[in-house]
């Protein structure tokens, strides 16, 4: 006996408005799947399975409720369990193939082959744990319907969450697509109810009414639905107004931070030009470490302020750390970009009144405009990095656009950073030595020792490009110790040849910071057998002023031992004539910028009175970038008398000097 099933309509209301609800929810966590790392992530991957799993199943089992056969019908609590795994599961399969950034239609196609016969065993393996005293078989054609519905539907549901995951706010296209998942799901289910055929035994009992509905199997499953919902929905609001707020905002500004800025480039598909502009506040360390770093937060804040009405829908603001913010323009051109760069420089150098006290601050900023779809947006960012140093280095307070040359330069550099480690242990480098001449006397009184690298594949390196690589990277400090050892070596060697000139050798502020270059000095010395009066230290003026006590208490040691010391480049950064009483120094070396100008007024005097102060110290001046005698004239007349440059030398390999003094030589002998 064939039973004729009844509906009640109100119920099967109730499955598709959980159909849809569950759909909603899902595509709302599949935002957090691809977005989230590690252990986040998996969280996310089990609470997107679990709210789409189990939302079909309480929609496929409240429409079992909505369906009456006249007859009891209970449920196998086994089958009932088995049915759900089976949605939950299918359901994790394919959000775990698909959760990448970029999938593949391969991927998509396993994950909907997954999904779909997750949905397919759910919904059969459900109507197996039906108890009553009836059969049921299937009519194959709606059977395979069914089937074909449920993968479209799962192919449909993987594509919304694909289009979707990336926009984890709501908006009504999303509502759409969960009306069109929610029905989509219920069609198979409803398809495949129409399949089965119920068949009943002899004298199988008949209840004539239609609402015999097991209500508490109904309240249970709706509740349990509602639950589920209700979790993941305060889940996604504690994610969403809570931890993402801690994970994705700058606690002391409210402006997004460096990982919002990562998630903007992970989510970024548009191939439009972005102009990517760094900036960096130019006097915050000094703010810092004079008032506080109570007060240096404050700035921070009140910076933040005022950069936070340049946000818009196509400009976001970042803090990356420190004093250093990022801004991120979609569809914005090079000249664009520079005049939001004259905002902010505006903006940031206004006064800034801070507990009584007013601030004067001012920006840096590079600039950095290309398509991520065609540049690494690593390299987005390190171009606007390397603008923003460019900045600096060019005064500051000013904004700087990236351009290949910088590039290059760049590149360059850090080439030249890696293969110097290399150089050292391949001893790459060679010494060449600078006479020093009394014009006095018109006699040879030294060399200095200067350190050229002759790079195996790029040829000779220039001293002004190499050096300040070896000084951020502190391989100066091996470098010098060579040096010192090579021109040590080589002055001891001169005076086996009849040659007895003192050598200088320039050092790095790096040494003194090592704590152990009063040691280093000695042990030089003794190791080449040199005489410490033959050796000359020179030092920059700008030195002194990194810890001036430390270092004055080094050089006098030094001094004490029969070194002497001199100061280069004496006049070109800060003025260290207040410290020269102090200093324990024997001769101050003139820079050549002080030479070039002689024939102007003003600088002869300046030079004029730099020789009488060292006549009143006791200090001996050497001049330095001596071309021409023209040169040699008006210094003579000045009242100094020791100089060095190429008029009387270039730097030159040790197999040259020799050569050279005999020709220097010649005039003296020729004169007497």
């Amino acid at each position: 006996m064939i039973i004729q099933g009844g509906y009640n309509y109100y119920i099967v209301v109730l499955s598709v408005i959980i159909a849809i609800l569950a759909s909603y929810s899902a595509l709302s966590i599949t935002s957090k799947i691809s977005n989230s790392k590690g252990k986040m992530q998996l969280f996310w991957l089990f609470a997107g399975a679990l709210v789409m799993g189990a939302g079909i199943w309480s929609m496929h089992f409240v429409g079992m409720l909505a369906f009456h056969v006249h007859t009891a019908v209970k449920y196998d609590v086994w089958l009932t369990v088995l049915s759900m795994v089976a949605s939950v599961v299918s359901s994790f399969i394919a959000f775990y193939i698909t959760k990448p950034q970029y999938v593949s239609r391969l991927k998509i196609a396993f994950g909907g082959f997954f999904m779909g016969s997750g949905i397919i065993m759910m919904h059969y393996v459900g109507m197996e744990a039906m108890i009553m005293p009836m059969d049921i078989s299937y009519d194959p054609v709606l059977w395979i319907l069914s089937a074909i519905i449920a993968y479209a539907a799962s192919y449909a549901a993987l594509f919304l969450f694909l289009k979707f995951r990336n926009q984890a706010s709501a908006s009504w296209l999303k509502w759409v697509s969960s009306i069109v998942m929610g029905f989509a799901v219920c069609g198979m289910h409803y398809t495949g109810m129409k399949a089965a055929t119920f068949t009943g035994h002899e004298q199988m009992p008949i209840h004539d009414h239609a609402a015999s509905v097991d209500l508490f199997l109904l309240y249970g499953v709706t509740v349990s639905t509602f639950i589920i919902l209700l979790v993941s929905w305060c889940a996604l609001f504690l994610d969403r107004h809570v931890l993402e707020r801690m994970a994705y905002e700058d606690s002391l500004t409210g402006l997004p931070n460096r990982n919002e800025m990562n998630r903007f480039f992970d989510t970024y598909a548009d191939d439009e030009e972005l102009a990517v502009l760094f900036l960096d506040l130019d006097q915050f360390k000094a703010i810092n470490d004079t008032l506080g770093h109570d007060i240096g937060d404050l700035l921070i804040q009140e910076v933040g302020s005022r950069l936070k009405p340049f946000s818009n829908v196509d400009l976001q603001v970042f803090r990356i750390g420190g004093d250093e913010f990022l801004f991120i323009i979609k569809n914005c051109s090079l000249q664009q970009a520079e005049a939001y760069a004259e905002r902010i420089i505006k903006e940031i150098k206004k006064v800034h009144r801070i507990e009584g006290n007013e601030l004067y601050v001012t920006g840096s900023i590079g600039i950095s405009v290309g398509s991520i779809q065609h540049t690494e947006r690593s390299s987005l960012l390190k171009n606007a990095d390397t603008a923003m140093y460019k900045a600096k280095g060019l005064g500051k307070n000013q904004y700087c656009i990236y351009t290949e040359d910088m590039g290059v330069k760049e590149v360059r550099k850090m080439e030249l950073e890696k293969d110097l480690q290399l150089a050292i242990e391949q001893q790459q480098f060679y010494m060449v030595y600078q006479p020093k001449c009394n014009v006095r006397t018109n006699s040879l009184v030294g060399f200095e020792a200067l350190i050229r690298w002759q790079h195996p594949r790029l040829g000779q390196i220039s001293p002004g490009e190499f050096i300040p690589i070896a000084e951020e990277t502190g391989l100066v400090i091996p470098m010098t110790k060579w040096v010192l050892l090579e021109a040590c070596r080589q002055c001891k060697e001169w005076q086996s040849q009849g040659i007895y000139q003192p050598i200088s050798v320039n050092l790095s502020v790096r040494l003194f910071q090592t704590d152990n270059l009063t040691e280093l000095i000695p042990w030089v010395l003794q190791e080449t057998g040199l005489e410490p009066e033959m050796l000359e230290l020179e030092i920059t003026e700008s030195m002194v002023f990194h810890d001036i006590n430390d270092i004055i208490l080094q050089l006098h040691r030094i001094r004490n031992t029969g070194v002497r010391i001199s100061m280069d480049d004496f006049g070109t950064g800060y003025s260290s004539i207040g410290l020269l009483d102090r200093l324990p120094i024997d001769t101050l070396k003139l820079d050549r910028l002080f030479t070039y100008d002689l024939d102007t007024p003003s600088k002869r005097a300046i030079v004029h009175a730099i020789i009488l102060m060292a006549e009143k110290l006791h200090l001996e001046v050497i001049a330095e970038g001596v071309e021409n005698e023209e040169h040699i004239e008006f210094l003579t007349e000045l009242g100094c008398y020791v100089m060095q440059g190429y008029y009387y030398g270039k730097p030159m390999k040790n197999e040259q000097i020799g050569e050279w003094i005999q020709d220097f030589q010649v005039p003296e002998k020729v004169s007497s």
